[in-house]
């Protein structure tokens, strides 16, 4: 497994590690299953990441019971073993020739350790390069609240799917996605799939074009006929590295495609001709 390092970015207080990403175990679930959470809010009390999760956790969170704390809080609590956290951490790979940072949404285990990736791992999700406006993503942080929890039950009750790439079994859902409308930003597309001509030449099935506000209501009302694509990439920034693409359900946050590759002059900043292949 590559190498990962951490910064996790405090009020008065920037801590960098290298570190090996932790493997969940499932006696690391159960043990988050008997936690409150406490949720770190960004030091910028404008953020608008701050005022997204605020309302996706008090609308959508139910796996455990939560509050609210600040960075400085989270230092002072993070050793306590009978906490979790759900925080926004900053992670490059340094295996990657092009080392980029990017914003991770996580769920952590307390524990006494001098590192923040130290902390026991139950979830990671990739937001979007640290490059990139909170704009790119905070409309969809509700949906990816289901998705983070949809996991963690998931790994609780199939506690053989726990491995290194533990995203990779949701790959087996990806012909189920033609049972419902596939719905993508235009500017999430590869150009050389932009156009819903392209589109059908390579997923003859249903996909709109619509807008974050459509993602975000379509999560909110729990439509049942909605798969969206979380797309991270960055968003015509100079550090062209990942470009990740999940499928997730916008009723229950089950994720039925994860995946990512290398943008080139071949494969852009989007859900690329072979993605759609891949799904159809």
């Amino acid at each position: 497994m590559r190498k990962l390092v951490a910064l996790l970015c405090l009020v008065s207080l920037s801590a960098a590690a290298f570190a090996e990403r932790y493997v969940t175990r499932h006696e690391d679930i159960k043990t988050f299953m008997g936690t409150t959470t406490y949720v770190v809010l960004e030091d910028n009390p404008m953020s608008e990441y701050n005022f997204k999760i605020k309302e996706a956790v008090e609308k959508s969170w139910t796996i455990t019971p939560y509050e609210f704390i600040n960075t400085t809080q989270f230092e002072e609590m993070r050793g306590d073993i009978s906490k979790s956290f759900l925080v926004k951490l900053d992670i490059k790979f340094t295996g990657d020739k092009l080392e980029a940072t990017y914003n991770f949404l996580s769920v952590v285990l307390g524990a006494g350790v001098r590192r923040h990736t130290d902390l026991p791992d139950i979830c990671s999700l990739p937001l979007a390069y640290k490059s990139v406006g909170e704009d790119s993503y905070a409309y969809k942080l509700e949906g990816l609240i289901l998705a983070a929890q949809y996991h963690i039950k998931n790994l609780d009750q199939n506690p053989k799917l726990i491995k290194k790439n533990i995203f990779k079994p949701y790959n087996k859902n990806r012909k189920q996605v033609k049972e419902k409308e596939l719905w993508v930003l235009e500017q999430d597309l590869d150009r050389n799939v932009r156009s819903l001509t392209d589109v059908r030449k390579n997923y003859p099935h249903t996909v709109r074009i619509v807008t974050p506000d459509d993602i975000a209501k379509a999560v909110a009302e729990k439509n049942p006929n909605v798969i969206y694509l979380h797309k991270v990439g960055p968003e015509g920034t100079r550090l062209q590295a990942r470009c990740y693409k999940i499928l997730i359900d916008a009723v229950d946050g089950k994720m039925y495609y994860f995946n990512y590759h290398m943008i080139n002059s071949k494969r852009g900043d989007g859900f690329l001709a072979k993605d759609f292949k891949r799904i159809k």
